[in-house]
Order: C-alpha cells, then sequence, then structure tokens
C-alpha cells in the first residue's frame, strides 16, 4: 500500500493526495439514504488529463479499484468508493474550455458545475440546458449518470446534450469521442455509450455540450386537481395541444404541502381548494415572444380548467421561481422528514394512473407512507418511501419497481444504479442485457479496476 500511494504521490504531489485520517468523511458516500460510508485507500485531485492517464496507468498496473467523484450529489451509491480502492475527484479540473457560440456548444472539465457554467453562459443569452435540481452538481457527474431533470419534458436529459468526450481508458489511453458535430454515422456511437456507464468504463476528462438560447419571457400555471388521475389524463392533452411547457410536473398534496412549507410559501389556495386537492399540476410555459407567452398561458389555463382543475392560479415571478425551487428540493425535504428511500421509476406516461393507483395500493398493504412528485411529463416519476423495518422496506421497493417494469418502465429514470439499485437490477432487468453488459465493460476495463460492484450485478 505504501508504495502504491507514494506512486500516486509523485502523480499530483502532497497537496492533491489524502489518505488515512486526511480523508475527508463527504468523500467517503452520496446522498443515497441507504448507503453505509466506505473509506478508500486515498482520494486524488488531478489536475490535468494527463495526470488521470498516470494514476489509471498505476491503478492499472497495481489492480486498484477507482471510483470517480463529481460534487457528490448523486442518490444512488454511483460514486461510492471501493473498499481497498483509490476515488479520483474532479473538483480542480474544473476549467471551462471554450464557448462557441457560433455551433453553440461549450467545452468543459468534468469538474465544471452546473451553476458555473450556467454562469458564464447568460451573459452571452444561453444556459445549459439539463437542471437536475442541484446546481452544485457537476457535468462529468450528469454525463456519469445521464441526468435529467424537471426541463426534460422539452429538452430532454444528459445524452440529448452531449457531443463529445475525451476519455481516458483503464490502461491509460485516451480517445475522443463525438465533437462540435450534431450528428454521427460512423461506427459505434461510443460517446452514447459512455453517458450513463456511471465510471465504469472510463474516466470522463473533457465533455463538449449543447448550449440553449434563454427564453426570455416564462410564466407559471399552477392546477390543483381532486385526482392523480385527472392529472394524468390532462397531460397527454397539454402536449398533443401544440404547446410545448418547460416543464411539467405534478406534486401529490404530501408533496406540495412539504415544498411550500420549506419555503415558507403563501400561494393563496384557500382551505377548500385545499382539502380537496389529492394533487397538483405545475407548467411552465416559455417563449421568447412576450404577447405568444400570454396567448399559450391562457390557453392551458383553459384546457386545465375543461379537463377539470379545481382552479387556476398563474403565479406571480417570485412565488412560480420559490415553488419550483422548493420542487427541486423535494429529496432534502423527504430526507429531512425520515425517508427511508427514494425511488425515480420511468413509466410510460399513458401508464402513469395505473402505476400510481397500484403504488398507493402496495403502499396500504404495507402499512408505509410513500409520497411523491415528478416528470409526469416524461413519465419519471419521484417516490419518497418512509418504511424503516429493512426488510419490509426491500420488499415494498422490489414490489414498486416490479410494478414500473412490468408496465414496460425501467428502474431508474435519472438517478442511475450505482450500488444501491443493485439488488432490483439483478431481480428486474433481463439477464441476457446484464451479460451483455458485462461484455462490454470487459472490453473497456478488462481487469475490472472501473468502479467495480456498481451498476451491472456479479
Amino acid at each position: 500500500m505504501s508504495d502504491l500511494i507514494e506512486s500516486l504521490r509523485s502523480v499530483v504531489g502532497d497537496h492533491s493526495l489524502e489518505t488515512g485520517e486526511s480523508i475527508n468523511e463527504d468523500f467517503t458516500h452520496d446522498e443515497a439514504l441507504t448507503l453505509v460510508p466506505i473509506f478508500p485507500k486515498a482520494v486524488l485531485h488531478p489536475n490535468t488529463s494527463a495526470q488521470v492517464v498516470e494514476i489509471l496507468k498505476i491503478a492499472s498496473a497495481t489492480k486498484t479499484p477507482v471510483t470517480a467523484r463529481g460534487a457528490g450529489s448523486g442518490m444512488c451509491g454511483a460514486c461510492s468508493p471501493v473498499e481497498n480502492g483509490i476515488v479520483v475527484a474532479f473538483d480542480r479540473l474544473n476549467n471551462i474550455l471554450e464557448i462557441d457560440l457560433e455551433n453553440q456548444v461549450a467545452v468543459v472539465e468534468p469538474g465544471v458545475t452546473l451553476s458555473q457554467l450556467n454562469e458564464a453562459l447568460a451573459p452571452h443569452g444561453f444556459f445549459y440546458a439539463v437542471q437536475p435540481g442541484e446546481s452544485s452538481a457537476t457535468i462529468g457527474g450528469n454525463v456519469a449518470t445521464n441526468a435529467g431533470g424537471m426541463r426534460a419534458v422539452r429538452h430532454g436529459v444528459t445524452r440529448n446534450h452531449i457531443l463529445g468526450l475525451e476519455a481516458v481508458l483503464p490502461n491509460g489511453d485516451i480517445i475522443n469521442t463525438g465533437g462540435k458535430i450534431s450528428k454521427i454515422s460512423t461506427g459505434y456511437d461510443l460517446t452514447q455509450l459512455l453517458v450513463g456507464s456511471e465510471g465504469t468504463l472510463a474516466l470522463i476528462t473533457k465533455v463538449t455540450v449543447k448550449i440553449t438560447p434563454i427564453l426570455r419571457h416564462s410564466s407559471t400555471v399552477l392546477a390543483p386537481f381532486a385526482t392523480i388521475e385527472e392529472i394524468t389524463g390532462a397531460v397527454p392533452k397539454i402536449i398533443a395541444s401544440g404547446v410545448s411547457p418547460s416543464i411539467l410536473e405534478y406534486l401529490d398534496f404530501l408533496a406540495m404541502a412539504g415544498a411550500s412549507s420549506n419555503a415558507g410559501l403563501d400561494l393563496g389556495i384557500s382551505e377548500e381548494i385545499k382539502s380537496k386537492a389529492m394533487a397538483y399540476l405545475l407548467v411552465v410555459i416559455e417563449s421568447t415572444d412576450e404577447s405568444r407567452s400570454d396567448q399559450d398561458v391562457e390557453f392551458v389555463a383553459n384546457l386545465l380548467d375543461e379537463l377539470g382543475a379545481l382552479d387556476i392560479y398563474i403565479l406571480p415571478s417570485s412565488a412560480a421561481l420559490a415553488l419550483i425551487d422548493a420542487r427541486e428540493k423535494a429529496f432534502w425535504a423527504a430526507k429531512a422528514a425520515g425517508a427511508n428511500d427514494v425511488i425515480d421509476v420511468v413509466v410510460p406516461r399513458s401508464t402513469l394512473p395505473i402505476y400510481l393507483s397500484k403504488v398507493a395500493e402496495l403502499a396500504a398493504v404495507d402499512g408505509a407512507l410513500v409520497a411523491g412528485c415528478g416528470h409526469v411529463g416524461d413519465g419519471n416519476v419521484h417516490l419518497s418511501v418512509f418504511q424503516p423495518d429493512k426488510t419490509k422496506l426491500h420488499a415494498l421497493m422490489l414490489s414498486i419497481l416490479k410494478t414500473g417494469t412490468d408496465l414496460g418502465g425501467a428502474i431508474s429514470g435519472e438517478h442511475g444504479v450505482g450500488t444501491e439499485k443493485l439488488p432490483f437490477v439483478k431481480e428486474l432487468v433481463d439477464p441476457l442485457i446484464i451479460e451483455l453488459w458485462r461484455k462490454i465493460k470487459a472490453v473497456f476495463d478488462p481487469d475490472g479496476i472501473m468502479n467495480p460492484n456498481h451498476l451491472i450485478p456479479d
């Protein structure tokens, strides 16, 4: 071990290497609620891609497990360390290398945060459209987990915005995939293969992302409904209408109460409406033209009224921003309330009423509390599960996840697998698919040093 540490020290220097008691506890876990912290042998903070190359050469020669880490804001253990392994933290590879307005791309290092990139883009009238709810998250972390967020209904998820990557393979070789091009039909798409791979194939050292013009005019509609089924029935009609909402979210009455309370919000909703409302639909309309935005808002408001909304609220911008921010922080509210785990199942949008109804039945039978909100526009449901008994929690989680996959959905829509969803992947994903994952990993990582025991079940 001492030889390994000294070899790594020679690459990054004393100031960029942590071992033993000097390792910050934050590097032992991410935000997954069920994760057991693990201290690695060392945490390294490379400053250049050349240092990443040398780190991986040493790790490959010594068969040392390697885990990549961004901001640690993930929720599935994707960046949790491996015992006797090392963590490569990208907080110092955090430079915006280029903003190319003509091609509408930015080239960044993986440690660049979402807030950092958007602050740099704003003066140019652009932004990075993937907003998973945590502005301190890094671009590299977004790439690793294929992060989504509330704006996915209009803009898509991370993979829809990644044009090219520089990646270091486990043996230290560097590959460049894609580039400043909007399409490619030359062989296998390695860029998209690496997106969502959770550091199991290579370490990303440079990312070329699409940037999007800012739409200056925004309006927010909030509509309470007596049933969730009415909300899920309204969503396809909104999308089919031709209006392209930037955000289309639902919050059940528990999530809405928690969000409002945590943000100190009074939205002017009467007690009578609150007593009838089982869920709320949040619709954000954005446009380059104020009159067009106003027309779309009026159209959506009338449509929601026709579809059975208990009332319609056009929120002032300050209240809208506060509610959206509170919705983005729903995980932290659930964590503070004592949630035992979170779920981010994605199902076909048309099956949402069936899915949510079955989840309610499962929770009732189990005697657990399951509260939810989600990206209803793309079928991505976020559920907070309150069941302190670990055996019952696992069984309930498996039932809820299986309900989603049986409807044609997937275990995770945006959080990823990491370590914490591995048991469910083993149970619910086609074994032939898992075997293909293993074979792909073996091609990239024959010694199995890249984030082992993550994403792919043994």
